[in-house]
């Protein structure tokens, strides 16, 4: 957090757990950034798109690099246990935008 926070980028998780189940992934890996908690995975997978499980129903994760005015510079979704945005690489690649002015 501390190199994303030296580059002025804020995170943000969103989820589609329960308050209570959202809590202990916040307490399991000592999140400091804000979980929303409580969205409905299938308005979701509508209104961006994803992968959806049914039984049981989860959303697969999405991870997204949004520039100041919101728009996406990158989008990662995953159907299954691999491809996620990892901390290390995003925090270099949006270097690279930041110094590319994009």
């Amino acid at each position: 957090m501390e190199r994303f926070n030296g580059i002025g980028v804020r995170v943000v998780a969103l989820s589609v757990d329960s308050d209570a189940d959202a809590q202990k992934m916040v307490d399991r890996h000592a999140l400091t950034y804000p979980v929303l908690y409580g969205l409905d995975a299938r308005k979701i997978v509508a209104t961006i798109g994803g992968y959806l499980n049914e039984e049981p129903l989860y959303l697969h994760p999405s991870g997204f690099i949004l520039r100041p005015d919101g728009t996406i510079v990158l989008l990662v979704q995953s159907s299954g246990a691999i491809g996620r945005l990892v901390a290390e690489d995003t925090v270099g690649l949006i270097g690279h935008y930041q110094q590319q002015g994009k």
